[in-house]
């Protein structure tokens, strides 16, 4: 495979400054790299942009259920605002899936609302509610290896 850009890179700026949060963003970035390198680049078959992006739609569900747990844990006054985005955005992904199993490509123009939501959800709604879970005592980094989502999430994808 030759080497290719990414159409979403991780950078620094995306940190939130909680290693869970941002341990799982690059998660959701290496999903939609994956779906643009198969269904734009590769035109790959449907069954494996299928698996993509069903990929895509359960981690998110899992993300946003991470972030949601700790605006009810920690009482984030911004946590139905947040939560509610999550849903528009949800709906958004579940539907461009529902098109798609009728027929519908995978565009650049899903690609480009993929990539303008996650980058302005993180940049602007997330970085909000760092230092609230911070003052709260949530841990900016793990004093163990792998995160506990990430070793949840490997558990169901690699069965």
């Amino acid at each position: 495979m030759t080497e290719t850009k990414e159409y979403l890179p991780w950078s620094e700026s995306f940190s939130v400054g909680l290693q869970e949060i941002d341990e799982q963003h690059k998660i959701l970035i290496a999903l939609i790299n994956r779906l643009y390198y198969e269904a734009i680049l590769n035109k790959a078959d449907k069954s494996t942009i299928s698996s993509i992006l069903d990929e895509l739609i359960q981690y998110t569900i899992v993300h946003f259920s991470v972030e949601e747990s700790l605006f009810r844990i920690f009482d984030y006054a911004e946590g139905d605002t947040h939560q509610n985005q999550h849903e528009q955005f949800k709906k958004s992904i579940i539907n461009f899936q529902r098109k798609f199993e009728n027929g519908a490509q995978i565009d650049i123009e899903l690609m480009s609302f993929l990539r303008k939501w996650l980058k302005d959800h993180i940049l602007v709604n997330d970085k909000k509610y760092t230092s609230f879970f911070l003052e709260k005592g949530f841990k900016s980094s793990w004093s163990k290896e792998r995160s506990w989502a990430g070793k949840i999430w490997d558990s169901i994808t690699l069965k």
